[in-house]
């Protein structure tokens, strides 16, 4: 679990220290602009308590909101990846459940990967390429939910169908927002 909880906080403290650079690149918000931006989300009381807990989200314009949540996403899938392999190394004695875990962490660490994708495309301000990064961090965890169904003898772990629906909510958030910027 050390192991899990430094990796995440590593990830983290990356995706902090990226806001904090691009700091200077964002216009100065109140908390208007966040209760306006997180009302065009499917999950208004996940984006607004997400950006509450950012000091930096009060002085970020969309863009910035949007780069503070895709790090919360980031945060999530790869702590999530971290976990599915410490659960690898203790289902050490069944071959199936260590297969369908390992992939379930690869697709995860895809998650986070494209994630990180999508953080270069925002500052780019290509949304549509941001758009589409997220979209497959949010599909990531139906590749790990159908690898447990081709094993019936294997249940889908609550704490991972939990993990699931975080993530794919946070991408959600995401999308809502980027939506909210009138690109197409």
């Amino acid at each position: 679990m050390g192991s899990s909880s430094t990796t995440t906080s590593a990830t983290f403290s990356l995706v902090m220290l990226f806001l904090l650079l691009q700091h200077d690149h964002f216009a100065t918000a109140d908390t208007s602009l966040i209760q306006k931006t997180c009302k065009a989300t499917k999950y208004y009381a996940l984006c607004m308590s997400s950006l509450k807990s950012n000091p930096t989200s009060l002085t970020a314009d969309g863009k910035g909101l949007a780069a503070i949540i895709v790090g919360i996403a980031t945060a999530n899938a790869t702590a999530t990846s971290s976990y599915l392999s410490s659960q690898v190394l203790s289902s050490a004695n069944d071959a199936n459940a260590k297969k369908v875990l390992k992939e379930c962490a690869d697709k995860y660490g895809y998650a986070g990967e494209a994630l990180q994708g999508s953080l270069q495309d925002l500052a780019a301000e290509s949304y549509d390429y941001a758009y589409m990064h997220i979209t497959a961090a949010a599909d990531y965890p139906n590749a790990c939910h159908n690898a447990f169904r081709r094993f019936p003898a294997l249940v889908y772990p609550p704490e991972l169908a939990r993990r699931e629906e975080a993530l794919k909510r946070i991408c959600s958030v995401v999308l809502g927002i980027i939506d909210s910027f009138g690109w197409d």
